[in-house]
């Protein structure tokens, strides 16, 4: 096994050809198998923490920094998804995809590549699966691996493990408390979907004896069981299971609910845009000691503030469900 020292991490697309052993299953935590039913549906809803709405509110996001041309540079050359794009539009791209990471993952990372040749600078994302942090030091590991060349041979490369270059690695993380009540409701989740679809299961089997028996199973008292869990589950998150209008719950109590999780969204996004401002300055310091970046919310976003006036109104009944459905959908 080789190991590399203050090393550049292995991108997304370099980990094509693996030869996967049973160490390396053990090494690399797998993101093949992800959630199902009602923990995919959460983790769809809650990292969408911009609405697409937001993209026509005109400027989004504020920038304040000592060093505007480095802070162009940094953000004028970070691939998301979508590709390059005007900074503000780069922000909203790269807080959704650190958004997804964080629920799906609870981390992401970027790296600052250096290109001396062209004098330019790009930040990358890759993937958490075989990221290992101890001592304060970040790990990548690589399983054995094949690289094609188009002139010779496919080159075998063998295991390898990355220490990476901190002051070049951008690392998010879920905040704790946000961290502690996924936690708790995705423990609630997972047993759900195990047994999601179920209830068919409870059929009883004809038999030569009983060719037609009759099923005292009470579905009702089954639904009503699952929609009880799930909405203890997602009390502290606020989520609906996509569920309105339905005539066992009042709309205040939609209401409140949606409100609550709103803003447990706009907390994450301002725990976001908050770790985004600290990495791009501490990666920038590379090339300017002094740099400093801030990166926050303009008033076409909504705000916590906002929120908790808007649940004030509600407990008074001065605001009507329409509106509330209106600001947390369309904000």
């Amino acid at each position: 096994m080789r190991v590399r020292w203050a090393a550049k991490p292995a991108l997304r697309h370099q980990s094509h050809g693996e030869e996967t052993g049973f160490l390396d299953r053990l090494l690399i935590k797998s993101q093949k198998n992800r959630p199902d039913f009602n923990r995919r549906m959460f983790d769809e809803d809650f990292a969408r923490v911009l609405i697409y709405s937001n993209r026509r509110s005109g400027e989004l996001f504020t920038l304040d920094t000592n060093d505007q041309k480095l802070s162009d540079r940094l953000l004028g050359n970070v691939q998301t998804r979508y590709g390059p794009h005007p900074v503000d539009e780069t922000i909203y791209e790269l807080v959704e995809e650190i958004a997804r990471s964080l629920v799906w993952f609870g981390a992401a990372y970027y790296y600052l590549h250096d290109n001396a040749e062209k004098d330019e600078v790009q930040v990358a994302s890759f993937a958490t699966d075989r990221m290992f942090r101890c001592l304060g030091l970040y790990f990548q590991y690589l399983p054995k691996r094949s690289r094609s060349h188009w002139d010779k041979e496919d080159e075998v490369l063998p295991r390898e493990i990355r220490v990476l270059d901190k002051t070049k690695l951008m690392y998010f993380r879920l905040p704790r408390f946000i961290e502690k009540i996924l936690n708790n409701q995705n423990k609630t989740l997972a047993t759900l979907d195990k047994y999601h679809g179920a209830s068919t299961d409870f059929f009883p089997h004809a038999t030569h004896d009983n060719p037609n028996p009759v099923n005292y199973f009470d579905f009702r008292v089954w639904n009503e069981t699952v929609d009880l869990a799930l909405y203890r589950a997602t009390r502290r998150t606020g989520w609906s299971g996509r569920k309105y209008g339905s005539s066992k719950k009042s709309d205040f109590f939609d209401c409140y609910r949606l409100i609550k999780f709103r803003r447990n969204q706009i907390t994450l996004r301002d725990q976001i845009l908050l770790q985004l401002s600290d990495e791009l300055s501490r990666v920038g310091r590379c090339y300017n000691p002094e740099f400093r970046l801030t990166i926050s919310a303009t008033s076409a976003l909504p705000s916590i503030g906002e929120l908790d006036e808007l649940s004030e109104k509600l407990t008074r009944e001065e605001v009507g469900f329409s509106e509330i459905i209106d600001f947390c959908f369309k904000r």
